[in-house]
């Protein structure tokens, strides 16, 4: 039974994350049919996230710390930060858009099709332009990297590609925790965007220019110190301000599993309380 039930996940997974490729390239082959327009729209993007820098930068005009953190550490957050909310944002970030599908009722139509509804909306308008953030944030991660002297172990090397990967799933699994939230609130977009683009915001400085409660909250609240702050803490030889017990550095992988597996429950739960608008 158990071999059973595990084939019909695997078989379920497939089908949804093959429909997920199918409307991903539908939207993408759209994009692309207008390549100024798109390319318009990506340098766009590119610069107008870049602009977070440019005030960090300013900052560092007139000091050589910031909460005891050099430019290119917190060019490191800034870069890790934005690279995982935009790697997030890229794969699912079309989440944010439910509350209005619940308002109009064109979430019967997803939910009549034969394609699980989340591969529907997560993969629904999917723009390519919101790769600007990802290099825009790439790019200023690989500054901070040059300038930062780091002794690579395989030990670093695996804590930073997890980060990277770990991070994603975190800021993605707020964006559907918050679209199923979206099922009840239909206009609560901006709550969730509190915590996935105000999320990064915060996560671009260092921890230790925030009250303690407010860093406590991440780590055990809404995940999102498990993004950036804590692998950092490893990565950058820093000292903890909360003085937690050392493998919190490495918990990442931990994080991102539980947040995925909340969201994930979430969403059901909100599929089901869905109510038709009848119209």
């Amino acid at each position: 039974m158990t071999s059973g039930l595990a084939s019909g996940f695997a078989t379920e997974l497939r089908h949804a994350l093959r429909s997920y490729g199918w409307i991903v390239a539908m939207w993408t082959r759209a994009a692309l049919a207008y390549p100024a327009s798109f390319w318009m729209t990506t340098v766009g993007n590119m610069a107008a996230s870049g602009m977070d820098f440019v005030v960090i930068a300013v900052i560092f005009l007139h000091t050589s710390a910031l909460g005891g953190w050099t430019l290119p550490q917190l060019a490191f957050l800034y870069g890790t930060s934005g690279l995982t909310l935009g790697l997030a944002d890229l794969l699912v970030g079309s989440m944010d858009q439910l509350g209005e599908r619940v308002r109009d009722g064109s979430m019967d139509t997803t939910l009549v099709r034969p394609v699980p509804a989340l591969a529907q909306q997560a993969a629904d308008r999917f723009a390519l332009r919101r790769l600007g953030r990802i290099v825009q944030a790439g790019t200023v991660l690989t500054w901070s990297l040059g300038h930062l002297d780091l002794e690579w172990t395989p030990a670093k090397v695996l804590v930073f590609v997890s980060l990277v990967v770990c991070g994603a799933v975190i800021f993605g699994s707020v964006f559907v925790a918050g679209a199923a939230f979206q099922f009840v609130m239909a206009d609560a977009s901006e709550v969730q965007n509190s915590f996935t683009y105000g999320g990064m915001t915060m996560l671009q400085y260092p921890p230790t220019v925030f009250a303690k409660d407010l860093v406590r909250c991440t780590v055990f609240g809404v995940p999102l110190a498990f993004v950036n702050w804590l692998p950092a803490l490893y990565l950058l030889d820093r000292p903890d301000p909360l003085g937690l017990p050392g493998w919190f550095r490495f918990a990442s992988p931990v994080a991102a599993l539980l947040s995925a597996v909340v969201a994930g429950l979430l969403w059901r739960a909100g599929v089901r309380a869905y109510r038709s608008t009848g119209s």
